[in-house]
């Protein structure tokens, strides 16, 4: 298991870049990391689906605390090799795993928690979404007001298909009344899950304000660098 210390969290922020180069420039792990960088206390890299090994050798993960996954349109494109190496870094040694987004179909997502991660309906429309926050009190929602709004995203609705969440922190709602339970934790083997809905690759969402401060705290949170539930915040 990765011990918690003194020294930075090590983050890995992977994409598949097929997101607009228009929106983000450097890719949503790009922009990911400008947000962790701004926030201090992160040692961080990219990586994309066209690096050696896809990015996730053993090497690569073995020095990761926190691997932050960005997916779209190529779920299937990464290799059965490379998820099995990803599940067993999370379950195995502890490490962490941020699903952005789309990555409800992304294949370590699926497998490490035994779900489909399926939603009943989307709607790409550019219309506010309003995130609410659950849990106050979660190590997650630090420094966040109880709602805030993002400009423009992508509409997910329930019910969405996944295994419950051992904790709800965040949820979101749209403009024709759907709701997503949209910021979810789980605590598999020794690792730790989090699901963060917010992200449409249209849309500048991870730019703004309050999406860095939650996958600021997560990083924090997915490396075990905060408190969870019982006995599992010892990390």
């Amino acid at each position: 298991m990765r011990e918690p210390s003194e020294r930075p969290v090590r983050v890995l922020c992977w994409s598949e870049r097929t997101e607009p180069v228009r929106v983000y420039p450097q890719g949503i792990n790009g922009a990911v990391v400008q947000g962790l960088q701004e926030a201090g206390g992160f040692e961080t890299r990219v990586a994309r689906l066209d690096d050696p090994e896809q990015g996730l050798s053993e090497e690569a993960l073995g020095s990761t605390d926190v691997l932050v996954w960005f997916s779209h349109l190529k779920h299937r494109d990464v290799a059965d090799a490379n998820v099995e190496r990803i599940v067993n870094h999370i379950k195995e040694c502890g490490m962490g795993y941020i699903a952005l987004h789309s990555s409800i179909g992304a294949k370590p997502f699926h497998i490490v928690l035994d779900h489909r991660g399926s939603i009943s309906g989307w709607r790409e429309d550019g219309c506010p979404s309003v995130v609410s926050v659950c849990q106050p009190d979660h190590p997650i929602a630090q420094g966040l007001d109880r709602t805030f709004v993002i400009p423009q995203e992508e509409m997910y609705a329930e019910p969405f298909g996944i295994t419950p969440p051992d904790e709800l922190v965040l949820i979101s709602s749209f403009g024709q009344g759907e709701v997503l339970r949209s910021g979810c934790c789980w605590y598999p083997g020794n690792g730790r899950v989090f699901y963060f809905q917010p992200g449409h690759e249209a849309y500048p969402v991870y730019f703004q304000r309050e999406i860095k401060l939650v996958l600021a705290n997560a990083c924090r949170w997915a490396a075990a660098r905060t408190g969870g539930a019982g006995n599992r915040s010892e990390g």
